[in-house]
């Protein structure tokens, strides 16, 4: 297992802009998105390649051009916030959606919906899982099982904030899988929130809160 932080500088300056407290929901749906973008491109950075014969203006040619299948995957419902600045990097992107609840009793995380594209299941496939904030890790261990059980092989976890508590419990629960943060921020406080965070993701990207 890697945990991949993308330290770039417009990543930093756009994970700012979401921080602040009295940042509108527009902009802070379009910030997550263009912070979304901006991962995609070190994400994809090695998906695998395969040769072609094309013809330029000029000649035939030999080139390369994506030989994986991509599935995005979004936790819902704030993983939604970051389907649209991937798919603007990967438009070829297929996307599937998992919903995750937790039980008031147990706080054990349980699926409510689960919709995947039939590529997920075939071997070149790299499904990508993403959710903005990794705190407990509850859901993303949950999430990522739920896909395991169903085939899904090439799995990597996607978030912007990560707190060091929810990488250990991934890492517990599946070693085999690298993650990609824009950050990893300084602990849990007391009701699981990430400190400093950025507050309910889900509540600031549709404005239910």
């Amino acid at each position: 297992m890697a945990v991949i932080v993308l330290n770039h500088s417009m990543v930093k300056h756009k994970l700012t802009n979401i921080r602040r407290k009295e940042t509108t929901t527009k902009d802070f749906y379009q910030n997550v998105n263009e912070i979304a973008g901006l991962m995609a491109y070190e994400i994809s950075r090695d998906f695998p390649l395969k040769d072609v014969e094309i013809e330029t203006p000029i000649c035939k040619t030999i080139q390369k051009e994506l030989a994986a299948e991509i599935v995005i995957v979004p936790i819902l419902r704030a993983g939604l916030g970051m389907v649209d600045g991937i798919r603007d990097m990967i438009p070829t992107a297929k996307v599937g959606f998992i919903g995750m609840y937790r039980d008031e009793k147990t706080l054990m995380p349980h699926e409510y919906f689960a919709k995947f594209p039939d590529t997920m299941l075939k071997d070149n496939a790299v499904v990508l899982v993403v959710d903005p904030m990794l705190a407990t890790g509850g859901s993303a261990v949950a999430a990522i099982d739920n896909l395991k059980k169903r085939g899904a092989k090439n799995i990597r976890f996607v978030c912007l904030v990560a707190a060091p508590e929810g990488v250990k419990t991934l890492e517990a629960a599946h070693p085999d899988i690298d993650i990609y943060c824009a950050t990893v921020d300084e602990k849990l406080n007391e009701v699981g929130y990430i400190v400093p965070g950025l507050g309910d993701c889900g509540d600031r990207l549709f404005g239910t809160k």
